[in-house]
């Protein structure tokens, strides 16, 4: 059963395009959790210097298109891809993990798949640059994206024999809803 999650990777405050790109690589390809970088691939890059790949296009991409974004400028894509404690090899994961990028982005964008196996679930990271390969168009997260990935991924997990989440719950409590929960209650319910 695999879970995935996408979330789009923005400069966020007090750093530079290069340090919030070159984070998110070093972390994900983290030689500990990757057995010794063993279990990191690359498509359409160097997984190496995939950081510094990643902002060429860019600056590619700015210079061919003219469009110049602000600090909510999306960098990368990263999507975790989770998979169920003893149900998958570490190869196979990033078989999958691979299979998946490439399905989903269409080809179109260079990719870094990493395979954790440091703790006891398996669990991929994936990161896409938000430019693709002929620096001309960028990744667009549409609404829906997180429902698409699900999707995707459920697909090759069914094609490849591996579990799904068969009735995904709905997203969790607002945060005031929750808040609401924990309070106590007021004078007036307590009257009741």
């Amino acid at each position: 059963m695999a879970t995935t999650r996408i979330m789009p990777l923005h400069i966020g405050k007090g750093r530079t395009e290069s340090q919030a790109v070159s984070d998110i690589i070093d972390y994900v390809s983290n030689p500990q959790k990757t057995d010794n970088g063993r279990l990191v691939t690359g498509f359409a890059c160097d997984s190496r210097v995939a950081d510094a790949e990643f902002l060429l296009a860019k600056r590619e991409y700015i210079s061919t298109t003219g469009r110049v974004r602000g600090a909510d400028d999306v960098l990368a894509y990263h999507v975790r891809q989770s998979f169920v404690p003893g149900e998958i090899t570490p190869e196979e994961a990033n078989r999958l993990g691979v299979e998946f990028a490439k399905r989903f982005t269409k080809g179109n964008h260079a990719f870094v798949v990493c395979t954790h196996i440091d703790k006891s679930h398996i669990h991929n990271h994936i990161i896409w640059n938000a430019v693709n390969v002929n620096c001309d168009r960028k990744f667009r997260n549409f609404w829906g994206s997180t429902r698409a990935v699900r999707r995707l991924n459920d697909t090759i997990c069914v094609e490849n024999g591996y579990s799904i989440v068969e009735d995904p719950k709905p997203h969790g409590k607002s945060y005031n809803k929750w808040l609401g929960d924990q309070a106590k209650p007021s004078h007036r319910e307590q009257l009741r």
